[in-house]
């Protein structure tokens, strides 16, 4: 938060000035900051973008810099103040407040005037502007003004109580400047309630000083009985008294650094930046489904007795799967509990990581059936090795196109499943084998221990497997293959992409591809266009090539339920309702 918080006061001989005001600075301190014990006073502080950052705890105050009339700052001229210190907080010489916050190094300044001349200028501006012409009605309450030019204001206008003032009362107001609009209205509430605060303890403490003196001389009578005075005399002899005198605490200004110091930094603290990713994404709504699935089966299982299933057929339900054991212990909607439990026996972490243990080819191959579609079976004795090749795996397609069955004893056919983990003695029968829409990969036992060099310190190694990628349908080294492939390579051979980032390659990948496929679907499942319209779609859409085809019809059958009912409830198009009449 970019903010400045300033007291302004209307001063009857020289007009709306300011006199005190609050700003944060980053380490070090400004030169001359402080005196004796404070650190950093002999260096100079860097203001950034309206001297303000925000940051934690407030851990002491103690004298800093500050404006004052002797002084070569921006302020006014000793000249130009009132000769009872209306127009002054601090006396001359006083080196004003600064709070530290130990944890960010950041420093929370106040004294008469900011010391920039460009916050100087912004200052003083708005502090004019809150005591001439952006009144809100009745003179006092909280009013918003500003332009992008010299930042936007959140000015409280409000009086003090003076016995011997003009009207019995002082106008002063506090303000808030900062250069993020919405940001700042945002925050009405929150200043509006403190600040507030603030100036209800000035006007008790000034009402209770101006009581006193009416009760000791009344003012009111003794003006009434004096004869009149023109106003210039009177004007000229009735310079402002100072807050400190008209609220009877020495310790106001200290008090006021704690309180706007404290307003900065809570105001910062309660909002925070949050990315909008904007609708949820296929992969949530089918999350979303799948959990709601879920607990309809898990009050239906609480409500009657379970009867056992067969142990030769586990069940499966699409992105997630079920073993062998009792529904309540084996239902997992997503590998993420199970990858947080069996982190330290995961084999393979990431794509790059199986890419390089694998080999390019045989991973291209792979991750060629992976999303077309296959069957992708891995055989296997260990079968924490199988879980974490299919968790892998499986982040290239979206959830609601994976159907695990993380081990089994027996085959599984491939409607049933397109992950598949068999044990080693599992017969697959030999039409599945020759199959161009199936791939195995076999793990077997090295025959020397150097075959795959120790590329990861991992608890369990590679070195000791041997992986044999095969398939009925070879993939072709020279063969184009659908583009999410080729960009999904590209960004694992790219070393400047971390882990992390090629994940969120993926996340951004799998979205603009499933974008495609809502627009597949509602043009040839919805408004049934004839197949030359949908290959000029296809061409439009960049994915005219027959790999980019097949990708997108497997890739079809994972769109999430709530959005296929949407589409099939809208309105459908004139041209296709022509075209059936």
């Amino acid at each position: 938060m970019n903010a400045i918080v300033a007291l302004c006061h209307f001063c009857e001989l020289h007009g709306p000035r300011t006199l005190f005001c609050t700003e944060v600075l980053h380490s070090p301190l400004p030169q001359g900051a402080g005196s004796g014990d404070i650190s950093g006073q002999n260096e100079q502080a860097e203001e950034e973008e309206g001297g303000i950052q925000m940051s934690s705890r407030i851990r002491s105050h103690s004298p800093a810099e500050g404006a004052s009339a002797d002084s070569s700052s921006p302020g006014p001229k000793k000249s130009d103040m009132c000769e009872a210190s209306g127009c002054r907080s601090l006396a001359g010489g006083h080196p004003g407040y600064v709070s530290h916050d130990k944890e960010t190094s950041i420093k929370y300044v106040s004294h008469q005037h900011p010391n920039h001349p460009q916050l100087f200028s912004i200052v003083r501006q708005a502090c004019v502007r809150s005591l001439s012409c952006e009144v809100c009605p009745g003179r006092e309450g909280p009013i918003f003004f500003g332009d992008e030019q010299h930042g936007f204001v959140f000015s409280h206008t409000f009086f003090i109580k003076d016995s011997l003032a003009r009207g019995f009362q002082r106008w002063y107001s506090i303000i808030t400047i900062m250069m993020d609009r919405i940001y700042l209205i945002n925050s009405w509430p929150f200043l509006l309630g403190k600040i507030r605060g603030i100036i209800d303890e000035l006007q008790g403490k000034a009402l209770k000083v101006f009581e006193a003196e009416q009760f000791g001389c009344p003012q009111r009578a003794q003006r009434m009985n004096t004869a009149f005075t023109p106003f210039l005399h009177q004007r000229n002899g009735n310079a402002a008294r100072s807050l400190t005198s008209l609220t009877n605490d020495e310790n106001l200004w200290a008090c006021l650094h704690t309180s706007f110091a404290w307003l900065l930094k809570a105001c910062g603290s309660r909002l925070t930046e949050k990315l909008l990713e904007g609708a949820p994404t296929e992969d949530t709504l089918v999350q979303m489904e799948k959990l709601a699935d879920l607990k309809e089966e898990s009050e239906g299982w609480d409500g009657s007795e379970e009867e056992e299933k067969p142990s030769s057929q586990p069940d499966v339900v699409e992105g997630q799967e079920l073993s062998k054991s009792s529904p309540e212990t084996s239902l997992m909607p997503d590998c993420s509990s199970w990858n947080v439990a069996h982190r330290r026996l995961s084999v393979f972490r990431s794509l790059r990581h199986m890419r390089q243990v694998l080999g390019a080819s045989a991973f291209r191959m792979l991750a060629w059936h992976v999303l077309m579609g296959n069957q992708v079976i891995w055989k296997a004795r260990d079968m924490d090795l199988v879980q974490s090749a299919f968790d892998v795996l499986r982040t290239m397609l979206p959830i609601g196109c994976v159907r695990i069955i993380p081990y089994s004893d027996q085959y599984e056919e491939a409607y049933r499943c397109n992950f598949l983990g068999l044990s080693p003695h599992v017969q697959i029968p030999p039409h599945i084998l020759s199959s161009e829409f199936a791939v195995l990969v076999e793990v077997r036992a090295a025959t020397r221990s150097s075959l795959y060099p120790t590329l990861f310190d991992d608890e369990q190694s590679l070195n000791k497997y041997e992986f044999v990628v095969t398939s009925g349908s070879p993939v072709a080294a020279d063969r184009v293959g659908p583009t999410i492939l080729n960009k999904i390579e590209a960004a694992l051979t790219n070393q400047n992409l971390s882990v992390d980032v090629v994940d969120q390659c993926l996340v951004c990948l799998k979205e603009e591809w499933m974008n495609k496929v809502k627009v597949l679907f509602k043009f040839t499942k919805v408004d049934s266009r004839p197949k030359e319209d949908t290959q000029k779609l296809l061409s439009i859409l960049g994915a005219a090539e027959e790999d980019n085809v097949k990708l997108l019809k497997f890739w079809m059958t994972g769109l999430s339920k709530t959005y296929k009912s949407h589409l099939m409830s809208t309105v459908r198009s004139p041209t296709s309702s022509e075209s059936r009449n």
